[in-house]
């Protein structure tokens, strides 16, 4: 077998409110709501400039466990981890673990507004530097 067996056509995202939650993911990425979206549906998406895109639909319970997938972000637009991790927290994201190294290296995991678990590496610039 040769080649791409399997297409990721998207991540779905377990969510109490889609509409808040991917509203609050559309903020931090700046990725658009899709065409249509609206508060009370079930099923809202993150358009990306491919496949896969991000959903995030309604399920009656409630997170209770470490998500088994989590997304890695860094900043865009020079900003750097640290800056990074301030903008998510005026957003209304948390430092959930500081995993930040004093030697610039690590990392920082957040929580979003519904407690699924991210992280903030550092920037490709200070990757780099």
């Amino acid at each position: 077998m040769g080649g791409l067996v399997i297409e990721i056509h998207a991540v779905t995202i377990d969510a109490a409110d889609p509409y808040a939650i991917a509203t609050w993911w559309s903020k931090a990425t700046g990725l658009p709501l899709g065409e249509g979206d609206e508060p009370g549906d079930d099923e809202i998406m993150l358009r990306t400039k491919q496949d896969p895109f991000l959903l995030f639909i309604r399920v009656p319970e409630g997170k209770t466990v470490k998500n088994r997938v989590h997304f890695d972000v860094n900043g865009t637009e020079g900003r750097t981890r640290d800056q990074e991790v301030e903008r998510l927290t005026e957003l209304g994201a948390t430092v959930f673990d500081d995993q930040r190294k004093p030697d610039g290296t690590g990392w920082v995991i957040m929580l979003d507004p519904e407690g699924n678990e991210f992280c903030v590496c550092r920037s490709q610039a200070e990757r780099e530097g």
